[in-house]
């Protein structure tokens, strides 16, 4: 038997942190992974992901060559390439996380770890035989979450896809359909319509991108249509079958048809990876599809501990993203210690989806503000008068701004439009630290960049835009 200060079951963005900082914090610390270090963020998510819809921007650009006085032919792309590039980029994630384990002197047990009734740990291996028992004191499970299914409909990868399957295809298929317009949905169909496939979405709820402000949702939609792309919007999936080779996609409400396509997509969400750990044996409490836990992440069991897509704080919920699962990391790993840390507020946490034009937000919608009762003061900046969006060719969307009238402080920051993933963390230091758009107005940005419009924005929102 191992025995350790504190265990981490899982590898994910949250695992890998959780662990790190136990270890710089002074504690014996041991991690468990069945597979490969980095868990889905870094091996078949996050990561990957983005050099493939890097390369699909690249593919984009080279349509608009023209307009900046350079011509090339004979454009081609080969999809096995691309795809490849995409591993070698997992794999090097993989490898940094190997280096941080050995830096930190974490122990690293390959395994499927399981829950005895006295909360020691059996790992076992790949055929399900015990080959090692760890005790620990404190054990956080961080197991994240996989793609969720639709009704009966399996994953076979082939013709059902999820994201896994998507970002492993040997061709590019010559019609995509896609069941969900989150971000995974979204990134998809922008990556492959960039290659030449004709992408249908189908979106159950009244806009793409449903958690996002709907001036937002609706720049993506219009920009999507342009690449071709169609949207089917209030539009439930009722049946997916596949015959021969072709996949049949059944839908109701805007639309009452069926779809024919070389491939499905489900991208509904994630469900979290909750099964086979032992944790009826020991009393954990679970809660739709998740680890019932506080806002100190512990369960109803003393020592036992869960982050990430695994765990749900009830009644609240969270997002179910990496930089989420890596923030609870640490601060769960600091409240063991006995740190005097605050909890984290879910409310300022940036959301990001990476096609193009990029999204990124964080805070309430204008929709969402008006609800709660604020009287608005509202800030809409588009790119197309930014200096340095002009000078890139790249003017489509905007920052929008929403602030309380009365005290001026930022409730909401919407942001569509190139480089709008990187944009948004100016606005989530200043949602953080309760500022206010006198606090944006006031700082002077660097001339020309794409965050003036940021300034811009609180400039609108209160009369005192310069350049709009």
């Amino acid at each position: 038997m191992k025995e350790f200060d504190l265990t981490v079951i899982g590898s994910g963005p949250g695992g890998y942190t959780a662990a790190i900082r136990a270890a710089q914090l002074g504690f014996k610390t041991a991690i468990i992974e069945r597979d490969k270090l980095g868990g889905v963020c870094l091996n078949w998510g996050c990561i990957p992901t983005k050099s493939l819809l890097k390369d699909a921007e690249i593919m984009n650009s080279l349509k608009h060559l023209k307009e900046h006085g350079i011509s090339a032919e004979n454009i081609s792309f080969d999809l096995s390439k691309i795809i490849d590039r995409s591993r070698k980029v997992a794999t090097a994630s993989e490898k940094g996380v190997q280096y941080l384990m050995k830096k930190n002197n974490i122990t690293v047990i390959q395994g499927t770890g399981k829950f005895k009734k006295d909360k020691t740990i059996s790992l076992l291996d790949k055929d399900g035989k015990e080959i090692e028992i760890v005790k620990s004191k404190h054990t956080i499970v961080a197991t994240g979450a996989r793609a969720r299914t639709l009704g009966n409909i399996k994953f076979d990868e082939e013709k059902i896809l999820s994201s896994t399957g998507a970002m492993l295809q040997k061709k590019v298929p010559g019609k995509m359909l896609i069941v969900g317009s989150g971000a995974i949905g979204m990134e998809f169909a922008y990556f492959y319509s960039a290659f030449g496939t004709e992408v249908t979405i189908i979106e159950m709820l009244p806009q793409i991108l449903p958690i996002e402000d709907k001036e937002i949702s609706e720049t993506v939609a219009r920009e999507f249509k342009k690449l071709g792309i169609k949207i089917y919007t209030d539009t439930k999936t009722e049946d997916v079958k596949v015959k021969g080779d072709k996949v049949y996609t059944t839908v109701s409400g805007k639309a009452n048809e069926t779809f024919e396509s070389d491939c499905v997509l489900l991208a509904v969400g994630v469900t979290g990876n909750i099964e086979n750990l032992g944790l009826e044996d020991i009393g954990v409490e679970l809660f739709k599809n998740a680890i019932k836990v506080d806002t100190d992440y512990r369960t109803n069991v003393e020592g036992i501990y869960a982050i990430g897509d695994a765990a749900l704080i009830d009644p609240k919920g969270k997002p179910w993203l990496a930089h989420v699962a890596s923030g609870e990391a640490v601060n769960c790993i600091e409240k063991i210690k006995g740190h005097p840390v605050e909890d984290i507020n879910y409310g300022n946490i940036p959301g990001c989806t990476y096609c193009q034009p990029q999204v990124a937000s964080v805070g309430l919608t204008e929709e969402k503000a008006r609800a709660q009762g604020y009287e608005l003061a509202v800030g809409k900046f588009p790119f197309s008068a930014n200096g340095k969006s002009r000078a890139m060719g790249e003017t489509v969307g905007m920052v929008k701004l929403i602030f309380d009238k009365k005290y001026g402080e930022l409730l909401g920051a919407h942001i569509v439009g190139n480089e709008a993933t990187e944009l948004i963390s100016e606005l989530v230091i200043l949602k953080s630290l309760e500022g206010t758009g006198e606090s944006l107005i006031k700082t002077i940005h660097a001339h020309p960049s794409l965050s003036e419009s940021i300034m811009e924005a609180a400039g609108v929102a209160f009369g005192e835009a310069i350049n709009i």
